[in-house]
């Protein structure tokens, strides 16, 4: 999966090394951060819906599910 961003309405890949690294960096310090009560939020999947791809978000939340993070229901 390659790395992208969201601007304006829509998802535009980054092609640029640098940038690349600097956004995978920026979430990394993120996640890394929270050492309590941290919340991850993944949409679910929308057809209908360019921003929200369901087999972009639904892999993403599958992923942190294989990893170990619970789901909250609520």
């Amino acid at each position: 999966m390659g790395v992208s961003r969201f601007q304006g309405s829509r998802w535009c890949n980054v092609s640029n090394t640098e940038n690349k690294v600097y956004l995978k960096n920026a979430y990394r310090v993120l996640l890394t951060r929270a050492r309590q009560g941290m919340v991850i939020f993944v949409p679910p999947g929308d057809a209908g819906d360019s921003t929200r791809p369901p087999e972009y978000y639904d892999g993403t939340f599958n992923s942190l599910r294989e990893l170990g993070l619970p789901k909250i229901d609520g």
